[in-house]
């Protein structure tokens, strides 16, 4: 099956890990708030079918809206939430109810998702992935062309070993890897000294082994947990902490890339890197 492109949306970036745990919808929600304050036109896909957080992590309070056509078909209007355009799972299924499903029917509904969401007229679709190198992945590689992945990772070998079987994933549906965000790098403690709880190196190890730039690097904040948990991203609540300032300059690194990207069909390493976040 060719991948068909979403009317109106002009660049796809997943965010993807291959572990779980390790934070990926927290970049994705930054880092989508981030686009979004810089005027982009931003929409946020939350395709963890099995645990759908981005509508809570958002604060989001109204719900899609569903329309038919013409010929009986049905049609999402995406949520609403800080300027962003977002699709979730969590929309559709209380929060206790668990998602038993087999690969069929998590095709089904990233189709719908996909196709069946007017999306409307987007820079850039953010997809936050679920954890692994399954069904999902393969399905959104089948389904959209994805202009580019970006790969998040804590510092220890754990983490890696996942990250370097996605790597391999998307290398393999030729889907580009921008670049890493390693999270959960480090923290400071009462007397400011680094303390790095998880190891650290490991994002460093990844770009060099895989020619990826290492993008970012986010430390332990509790800011930037309270901010998910609350459904007010760091981002949005502290606009000017170190870590949103971060997230801006990710943010336009980011778009810099993909329209290169798009319109010069280059390949990540062949990208100048814009800025140095570390």
């Amino acid at each position: 099956m060719a991948a068909k492109s979403i009317p109106g949306v002009r660049t796809i970036l997943a965010v993807s890990s291959g572990k779980g745990g390790v934070g990926k919808s927290t970049v994705s929600v930054n880092l989508a708030c981030a686009l979004a304050q810089a005027g982009h036109r931003v929409g946020l896909m939350d395709a963890d079918i099995y645990g759908p957080n981005i509508p809570t992590m958002l604060g989001v309070t109204n719900l899609p809206e569903a329309q038919k056509d013409s010929d009986g078909g049905e049609w999402f209007l995406p949520a609403q939430a800080h300027g962003i355009q977002v699709m979730s799972m969590g929309f559709l299924a209380s929060p206790e109810q668990p998602m038993i499903w087999r690969g069929p029917m998590l095709h089904n509904i990233l189709t719908q998702f996909c196709h069946r969401v007017k999306w409307g007229e987007l820079d850039v679709l953010v997809i936050d992935m679920p954890p692994g190198t399954g069904d999902i992945q393969l399905s959104l590689a089948q389904l959209v062309p994805v202009t580019a992945t970006i790969m998040v990772t804590t510092p220890q070998e754990i983490s890696l070993q996942d990250v370097r079987r996605a790597f391999q994933m998307w290398h393999k549906v030729r889907v580009p890897v921008m670049g890493i965000v390693e999270n959960m790098s480090f923290f400071l403690d009462d007397s400011g000294k680094r303390v790095e709880i998880f190891g650290s190196g490991g994002g460093r190890r990844l770009s060099e082994a895989y020619g990826a730039p290492l993008l970012l690097q986010v430390p332990l904040l509790t800011a930037v947990r309270a901010g998910g948990d609350e459904g007010h991203p760091l981002v949005l609540g502290q606009p000017n902490h170190e870590i949103s300032q971060a997230f801006g300059s990710l943010g336009r690194y980011v778009m810099d890339a993909l329209n290169q990207m798009k319109t010069d069909k280059v390949q990540p390493e062949d990208i100048v890197q814009i800025g140095s976040f570390q």
